[in-house]
């Protein structure tokens, strides 16, 4: 940061401040992101700690980076929009509710229903390497589908803490002055939210590096049992315990056999699906999902597939909304040689 560009930006310059802000843009998408588990609702929470930093910006005194000043107003941002605003709570379900025809017998329901995927393409320019020797999370590791779903089960103040201490590697003291808390206040937030994260880590083999041959190979051999609708080759490519997800329906499916119940239960609707256009979701191989309306013969999305893997097999399944579909890029409507609108 330039004294001439943080005194240009104080006189009023718009450009000069979005130039000042501009290296952190990423990092505190990510942190609302990771705070609030909804990729809109980041956006929205960005755009007003922006706002905030903008007309507080003749209050910036200098002792701390701009960076940890932008930090300090982003996660205060987000502690108040999880205090004010009230969640997306999915419609109250059992195991005998219908869903698009079907009724698969439940095996969990789900605690994160809200919980949306974020785009690779966003991930650009985000450094691969821990922030400092205080963090206990790479970056991208941290934004795993996982490692998402474990965040949001902690209360907020923890997972501001866990946030701040373990992903951006703020020391005890740092964070405690960011969040208006005592020391020792943060080392027991952070205490129990890691003892929440350590619980839900499995002891899984680590999956391939993103674009590996063991990655791509793995991946054909899933789309081409996916889209065979052959539930038996779909299992064979699962851990013992696969999860299936659907957010936002809080219906959760684990383990081979009620993956495969749930999978006999979805036939009818799945085998309608005949195209899978690839993108990247957390870090993980995702798709767009494809299905032809027998009348116009066109392909219609009808949602967001994203799948984790340990080792060489499947180990999460999780199907999101269609309406998650457009924060990709995909198209709503396809021909088979390309999109149509």
């Amino acid at each position: 940061m330039s004294a001439e560009l943080l005194h240009r930006a104080r006189s009023g310059d718009r450009e000069a401040f979005a130039e000042l802000v501009e290296p952190y843009r990423t990092e505190l998408h990510l942190l609302c992101y990771r705070m609030l588990g909804s990729l809109q609702d980041a956006e929205d929470t960005l755009q007003e700690a922006l706002l905030a930093a903008w007309m507080g910006l003749e209050g910036f005194e200098g002792r701390s980076s701009i960076r940890t000043w932008l930090h300090r107003i982003t996660t205060n941002r987000c502690l108040n929009a999880l205090r004010t605003t009230s969640r997306r709570p999915a419609a109250a379900v059992t195991a005998a509710t219908p869903v698009a025809g079907w009724v698969p017998e439940l095996s969990h329901l789900g605690e994160v229903p809200w919980l949306q995927p974020y785009p690779d393409l966003l991930l650009d320019g985000l450094p691969d390497g821990a922030p400092g020797p205080e963090a206990r999370y790479e970056a991208r590791e941290a934004v795993s589908l996982a490692f998402m779903t474990a965040l949001q089960l902690l209360p907020p103040n923890q997972r501001a803490v866990l946030l701040l201490r373990d992903v951006f590697g703020y020391r005890a003291a740092e964070a405690a002055d960011l969040l208006g808390l005592t020391e020792s206040a943060v080392n027991s937030a952070l205490k129990r939210a890691r003892a929440t994260l350590d619980a839900s880590r499995s002891a899984e083999p680590p999956a391939p590096a993103p674009g590996s041959a063991q990655e791509v190979a793995l991946t054909d051999r899933f789309v081409a049992a996916f889209l065979s609708h052959d539930v038996e080759a779909l299992i064979a490519l699962m851990t013992d315990d696969v999860w299936v997800r659907m957010p936002p329906l809080a219906f959760e499916y684990r383990g081979l056999d009620d993956a495969r119940r749930f999978f006999a239960a979805v036939h009818p609707h799945r085998s309608q699906i005949t195209h899978m256009v690839p993108t990247r979701a957390n870090g993980h191989p995702a798709w767009g999902e494809y299905a032809r309306d027998p009348v116009t013969g066109l392909l219609h999305c009808i949602g967001l597939l994203v799948v984790a893997y340990a080792g060489d097999r499947v180990r999460e399944l999780t199907h999101f909304e269609i309406g998650i579909a457009a924060m990709f890029g995909l198209p709503r409507t396809m021909r088979d040689q390309g999109v149509f609108q």
